[in-house]
């Protein structure tokens, strides 16, 4: 044997290794929305953005940073500058998780709200920047509210604003994750009396950071929260993004 064939052939072998010892590079999922994602203060506990027990779902090759702010709609989250932060970080790989709708739609908060054409212009913007950066945007329908009616039945809440996030899905072949179709089932099934313990309510007395009680349709317990989060992650599943492989096998 030659020596440049010696040379070819030990080149070869030592970046076979290199396979086995350059780990693949950590990826980031950032989640951008509202309250209902948001890590939540001491002070409002046990109110629980789903967000936080999503974090624990993956292996330590998955970093979850949850951008989200309560009281924020696209507008503001754009406005307020917290999304230019986000697009600056993207690196090719990571995932933006974008769930907005419940401020958006809030015409009596004029500080917050935002018109379905600038809804739509906002998402897109998401979609087109973290595109630039090779991240893959994912769009989430606005988690629904719990209303039942007077026979029982739950009662679609952002009827509105989820039509528009499944409008720019299809129209930008985005990954579209129906939360708010999957948490009005989870409501459902539990019914009317029992739906509330995925939410924070309190009876007066039982929680110090509430001393006179709460009764909250919007934000979620922790058991809510983590409810709300696999469904996040049936989601992921069923879109088969890549990030399926990167969740914990247990059991």
């Amino acid at each position: 044997m030659n020596q440049k064939l010696k040379r070819s052939i030990g080149l070869l072998a030592f970046a076979g290794c290199l396979s086995f010892i350059i780990p693949s590079r950590n990826i980031k999922i950032y989640l951008i929305g509202d309250s209902t994602i948001a890590k939540k203060e001491v002070k409002t506990y046990p109110e629980t953005g789903w967000g936080m027990p999503f974090v624990y779902f993956f292996d330590s090759s998955v970093t979850v940073d949850n951008r989200a702010k309560n009281g924020r709609s696209t507008r503001t989250f754009i406005s307020e500058n917290l999304w230019n932060p986000v697009a600056d970080s993207l690196k090719e790989g990571d995932y933006v998780f974008i769930q907005f709708g419940h401020n958006d739609e809030s015409k009596e908060k004029v500080d917050r709200y935002t018109s379905p054409e600038d809804y739509k212009s906002n998402l897109n913007k998401f979609i087109t920047e973290a595109r630039n950066k090779k991240a893959i945007p994912v769009l989430l329908t606005p988690v629904s509210r719990r209303y039942f009616d007077t026979v029982g039945n739950i009662k679609e809440t952002h009827l509105i604003y989820s039509a528009l996030v499944r409008e720019v899905a299809k129209a930008t072949n985005t990954p579209l994750i129906d939360l708010d179709e999957k948490s009005r089932a989870l409501y459902q099934k539990l019914g009317n009396e029992h739906s509330k313990l995925l939410f924070n309510w309190l009876e007066p007395g039982e929680h110090p950071n509430f001393p006179l009680g709460k009764q909250d349709n919007t934000h979620f317990s922790e058991l809510g929260a983590r409810k709300v989060a696999e469904l996040v992650l049936q989601g992921i599943k069923e879109l088969h993004l890549d990030l399926e492989n990167k969740v914990i096998k247990r059991g």
